[in-house]
């Protein structure tokens, strides 16, 4: 199964045309060792334990959450983890686009109907190490569906078979969706989008997540603009939110 990728505006529906893969079509870019910088800090921000499980969200959307997800999660199977990228976004999903998936069952239908076939829904990539889950039909409940036992008891199940599980997860401010799954993940990572997000709504968004028991592990500040390179793109990470310093 062939990655895709297409050079656009951020801003496009990536619904439609899936996210900009940079660990997969430029491996040694800058852009990508920044996403090997944030998995080096991901794996040594808790030295007692490895992390099963990760949430990616945001504050609001088009702030390229699912671009750090997926890329992350591409960066965590190339250094040999098997790790599972998940679509938990049940109203916008990516994943399809993004990894060419055409069957479209995915997440919903698992948490809807009660005998439905896990394995039939995760696919391998043309990344090693690398699989997907895509969000499956839009439902009319992705709240009560997400915030279901039957979730919580895939969330467990999944970090059980498998090196590392990464949820794509919605806007934090747009839905509680967000707030559910961190309460089930051992940590959060909260993208933020230079000269787009504000300041506010990212206190907003941390406090939310806290106000549940979420475990908040870093930020990751997404379309920084470096002077004198000439690309955007270059992704930061700092590992406490309250620390006003990105790497």
């Amino acid at each position: 199964m062939g990655l895709f990728r297409k050079d656009k505006n951020q801003d496009a529906n990536t619904m439609e045309t899936g996210v900009k893969m940079i660990t997969v079509t430029d491996p040694t870019s800058v852009d990508t060792e920044q996403f090997n910088t944030i998995r080096t800090n991901i794996k040594f921000s808790n030295v007692d334990k490895d992390y099963k499980t990760l949430m990616v969200t945001s504050s609001n959307m088009s702030e390229g959450k699912s671009t750090v997800s997926a890329n992350i999660a591409t960066a965590f199977a190339k250094q040999g983890l098997h790790t599972l990228l998940v679509d938990s976004d049940l109203r916008r999903p990516t994943i399809n686009a993004t990894f060419g998936i055409d069957n479209p069952q995915g997440l919903s239908n698992y948490l809807s109907e009660r005998n439905f076939d896990i394995n039939s829904i995760i696919y391998k990539t043309s990344v090693k190490n690398l699989y997907v889950m895509p969000s499956g039909p839009i439902p009319p409940n992705p709240s009560e569906l997400i915030g279901s036992k039957r979730m919580a008891e895939l969330i467990k199940k999944l970090s059980e078979q498998l090196d590392l599980v990464i949820f794509d997860a919605p806007p934090v401010l747009s839905v509680t969706d967000a707030q559910i799954v961190s309460t089930n993940v051992d940590g959060t990572i909260l993208v933020v989008r230079a000269n787009k997000t504000e300041k506010n709504a990212v206190k907003e968004a941390v406090r939310l997540i806290k106000q549940v028991g979420g475990h908040i592990i870093g930020t990751v500040l997404n379309d920084v603009e470096v002077k004198g390179s000439g690309y955007y793109g270059y992704y930061g990470y700092s590992k406490d939110s309250k620390k006003k310093k990105w790497v």
